[in-house]
């Protein structure tokens, strides 16, 4: 008879709670709900609840659940939650994907690289795939990921839920998790996603005594009021009201007949008739024993292969024939202690896991050795090679047979599988256990070499994991087992230096460089010396030495030239991209030149990630040299198309700001915000600080100084006064909107503190006005003369397109004041071919230079002044275009009066703040024309008219955009 329930009883609240979550992820509004409690209380079976009210809702449905035959697999529970899916996903719907989907072949095999490139390796760029992929298949009807037994996960998989728990809003997308309330990570991970309000904990209690009542009755399929009381009485105290336990007591009570079904009544046949089994363990093991020896003999090989098991390998453990082997599983189903896996042929589960405890612990020490040995050699055939979890089950199983060395060995193994698969969380684990398996300080002698191997893979999965305080620790406990090794020595201080710079520590990283060059003589390597120049250019770059760039040269060239002569192409590739970056204030050809050996070496090698940042590198220098965004777009694409979502979102950020510096400002204003979206949702923190400086250069550069204030507030927020971006955002930003308030002397101060800090320290950015704007300035001033021109002039960062421009309009004041009328007119000339990308700062220079020429009496002020007029007035930014009239009535010139935009504006409409862009738009509306036709009548962006049209309703205070189709009369007529 089944003593299992076949309905949910005791958590009506729970469950109409967590349909509210569903309701709200087929709404947009994702969230991540965690069911928590201790073994048995119910958490798998609220969760098959929930997964029904999904299903009767057709929501996609995504179940996945944490590894239970041995130590956590990376990525188990999310692999198999998105295998279902992927196997029937809509092409169109994977294309969708763009990138993403080559991020996730490390979870879905057929969605693998054949190369077996996954792109970026960061588990932000997979958690975001994860969530793509989960809002793209839910985007109709809302999606569930359910993942139980969550506490059996990996850290990579739980690194990933961390993710797609701060990222739901507003995404269709419902996480449903089970977690056990001791397991200490997956707990206190769902306790910071609470803490945060980014999702919600359901804890489950116990069941009170009505409860258990109820439950028994289900249980039994009989009426409550047949049930006698003392059987519910008895289950509630014995259960202390934990579910299963109610259920497997109820089981041994009908089992041992002391509860018996007659004349439609269930009855007890007496208050002392056997005993209760005091614990589960007790009730599980008279059980099995009911089955016979065959049977008891199978459930304990089962159980040392884990709550899950493939039938195939007890068969090879047992040596049974398949008849055999089938009637002792289907006994053992019978009996409620085993049921087939959902959805695996050949797979069987224990019903629930203190089963598992419960039947290993029957083995004495002897026979769980033996068992444990068969059991690990029987993997061994069945699955060559031991690839995936089962190299962790068989680790696990050799260390029940008390094989040490052979446990560690294998555990070892795991863990260099793990780390070269991107999951150094998981190898940090399974790498911890293989230590502890070989045993104390005074197993050394004989485990010593085994011993430094393991400690080396841990050094390195700590240093990828960023665990860089305890990977120092496992570097002192190596140099403590072979303290002359010194050749390992700086091996493991070059890693820690990498892992150093990764992290952004410059001071940790140059201590690293340091200890390592103290191992130095008589026992490096060529190698060694090379990665060691390498390592410590990078980390020049982020010191606070004033010759930072310097330092960062003369080691990159001593390591490139050791690595040609060693053979080592990635240090090749290092050294050559560094020397790119450095070298593109001094000589943009030589920049060009290191960039392009680096992408030799790496296409020549196979290098794809050092291919994608020459191919950056490059597509940089032609943007800084010739203004053209070309390259670095398609080196976009490129990126976008082999899933490298870091780099991508570095060449994303510098874009944005070509979009600004082209003053193709509502383009400008829609990448931005995708690019710091994408940024934020990866966690880029560098790439965050150049997107928010371009933010605020973007203001500036419109003249909206209320605009521009608000996103410097935000840089600073968010660290960018510490950056290198601070002082782009005062010479490219903060003095460029002074000027377009006709407040030079607030410009020339931000320009001053520019070039003081650059004074201080050596900047990796070029466009911050020092070479260019700031030169122009001086020069209006007559605080610079041709001597400070041709010494800005000779730097190479002033031969950038941007830079250059101003430079040869400093180049033109300077000749038109000393009379040379042909070396003034050359040097516009020049001004004006390299101007054309930068439409505002061509008018901005322009409008500069004409007082002076005026003053001066060279060039051509005149029709420079009506131009920039023209753009300034037609850009509404009125103090210059103001200025530019005034200084033309002031030549005599006849001036065209000019109705600003807000003039047009009815009065009406005025006091409600409608801007004259946003008029426009209302202007235009009478004729009931889409976002998109507006967009191209007014050469906007349908984003942008969509924002005017929000506005405008919030403005006017009608509900919709179809009564501002009706109202449109009215309002323009209004006074």
């Amino acid at each position: 008879m089944r003593t299992r329930a076949a309905t949910h009883v005791g958590r009506p609240a729970e469950l109409a709670a967590l349909s509210a979550v569903l309701g709200e992820a087929r709404r947009g509004r994702g969230t991540t709900a965690f069911l928590t409690g201790e073994p048995g209380i119910g958490k798998s079976r609220l969760l098959r609840e929930v997964l029904g009210c999904a299903v009767d809702a057709e929501m996609v449905v995504l179940r996945g659940r944490g590894s239970v035959t041995g130590p956590p697999v990376p990525f188990r529970p999310l692999t198999e939650a998105l295998m279902s899916v992927a196997r029937t996903l809509d092409p169109e719907l994977i294309r969708q994907l763009g990138p993403y989907q080559r991020v996730l072949g490390r979870l879905v095999p057929d969605w693998e690289d054949p190369g077996g490139q996954y792109g970026d390796a960061s588990m932000v760029v997979l958690g975001e795939a994860v969530l793509r992929l989960t809002a793209l298949v839910g985007r109709e009807r809302g999606c569930v990921l359910a993942l139980d037994d969550l506490h059996e996960a990996d850290p990579e998989t739980l690194a990933v839920v961390d993710y797609l728990a701060g990222n739901l809003s507003g995404q269709p997308v419902a996480v449903v998790a089970a977690v056990r309330t001791e397991s200490p990570a997956a707990h206190l991970l769902a306790e910071e996603v609470c803490r945060r309000n980014d999702g919600v904990a359901f804890p489950l209690a116990r069941l009170g005594r009505p409860e258990v009542h109820e439950l028994v009755s289900t249980c039994l399929e009989t009426e409550p009021a047949l049930i006698p009381d003392p059987v519910s009485d008895r289950l509630f105290h014995d259960s202390a009201g934990n579910p299963l336990m109610v259920e497997e007591l109820l089981h041994s009570m009908i089992a041992t007949g002391e509860l018996v079904h007659a004349q439609k009544a269930w009855r007890l046949t007496g208050t002392t008739v056997g005993s209760v089994p005091p614990t589960l363990v007790r009730l599980i093991s008279t059980r099995a024993d009911r089955l016979g020896a065959g049977g008891s003999r199978l459930l304990s090989v089962a159980a040392l292969l884990g709550r899950r098991f493939q039938l195939t390998l007890v068969q090879q453990v047992l040596g049974l024939d398949d008849q055999h082997l089938l009637n002792d599983v289907q006994s053992a189903v019978d009996a409620q202690l085993l049921a087939p896996d959902e959805g695996i042929p050949g797979w069987y589960a224990f019903q629930h896991p203190l089963a598992v405890d419960a039947l290993r612990s029957r083995l004495g020490p002897g026979e769980l050795a033996r068992t444990a040995r068969q059991a690990a050699e029987a993997v061994e055939v069945v699955h060559p090679g031991l690839p995936g979890e089962w190299c962790q089950l068989t680790a696990r199983l050799r260390e029940r047979a008390g094989e040490r060395t052979a446990a560690a060995r294998m555990y070892l193994e795991c863990g260099r599988r793990a780390t070269v698969a991107g999951a150094p969380g998981s190898a940090v684990a399974v790498l911890e256990r293989a230590r502890e398996v070989l045993g104390g300080p005074q197993d050394l002698a004989q485990h010593h070499s085994l011993l430094t191997e393991l400690l080396e893979a841990l050094l390195q999965a700590l240093a990828d994991d960023g665990q860089l305080d305890r990977a120092l620790a496992v570097a002192e406990e190596l140099t403590g087992l072979a303290p002359g090794d010194r050749t390992r020595q700086i091996d493991r201080h070059i890693r820690l230096a990498w892992a150093a710079q990764v992290a952004g520590h410059w001071a940790q990283g140059d201590a690293q460089v340091t200890a390592a060059r103290d191992c130095l003589p008589g026992a490096a390597t060529e190698e060694q010396l090379a990665s060691l120049d390498a390592v410590a250019a990078y980390l020049s770059v982020l010191s606070p030495a004033v010759d930072r760039m310097d330092r960062c040269v003369g080691l990159a060239r001593s390591a490139a030239r050791r690595a040609e002569s060693a053979g080592l192409p990635l240090v090749v590739c290092q050294a050559w991209y560094i020397l790119g970056f450095a070298a593109r204030e001094r000589d943009m050809a030589e920049s060009d030149a290191c960039f392009r050996r680096c992408l030799d070496c790496a296409v020549e090698h196979g290098l794809t990630a050092w291919r994608n940042y020459a191919l950056v590198g490059l597509g940089g220098n032609a943007w800084l040299t010739g203004g053209d965004a070309g390259p670095l777009r398609r080196a976009h694409q490129e990126l976008l198309r082999g899933g490298a979502l870091t780099l991508a979102q570095n060449a994303a950020a510098v874009l944005g700001l070509d979009r600004v510096l082209a003053a193709d400002f509502e383009r400008a204003e829609e990448e931005l915000d995708a690019s710091l979206a994408g940024s934020r949702g990866l966690r880029l923190v560098g790439v965050t600080h150049y997107v928010l400086m371009a933010r605020v250069v973007l203001a500036a550069h419109r003249g909206r100084r209320d605009q521009m204030l608000e996103a410097l507030t935000e840089f600073t927020r968010n660290g960018g006064d510490e950056s290198g971006e601070a002082l782009l955002v005062h010479g490219l930003g903060r003095a460029v909107c002074a000027l377009l308030e006709e407040d030079r002397a607030t410009a020339e101060l931000d320009m001053a503190r520019v070039a003081a800090e650059q004074e201080l320290s050596q900047s990796p950015f070029h466009l911050d006005g020092h070479h260019g704007l700031g030169l122009l300035l001086e020069v209006l001033a007559g605080r610079a003369g041709d001597e400070r021109l041709h010494e800005v002039a000779a730097i190479d960062a002033a031969g950038m397109r941007w830079n250059r421009h101003f430079v040869a309009l400093a180049e033109a004041v300077l000749a038109g004041r000393r009379g040379d009328s042909a070396g003034a007119s050359e040097a516009m000339r020049r001004a004006d071919l390299d101007s054309r990308p930068f439409a505002m700062a061509r008018c901005l220079g322009l409008r500069l230079v004409a007082e002076s020429a005026a003053d001066e009496g060279w060039g051509r002020p005149r029709e420079w002044l009506r131009e920039a007029e023209e753009y300034f007035h037609r850009a509404e930014v009125w103090p210059v275009a103001g200025a530019c009239r005034t200084i033309l009535r002031r030549l005599g010139e006849p001036v065209r009066q000019r109705r600003s935009g807000t003039d047009r504006i009815p009065e009406a409409l005025r006091r409600l703040g409608v801007t004259a862009r946003e008029f426009e738009v209302l202007e235009m509306m009478p004729g009931k024309l889409s976002n998109k036709a507006l967009a191209a009548r007014l050469h906007i962006s349908p984003r942008t008219v969509e924002k005017h049209v929000a506005s405008l309703l919030q403005k006017t205070g009608l509900p919709d955009r179809g009564a501002l189709f009706d109202q449109v009369a009215d309002l323009l007529l209004r006074e």
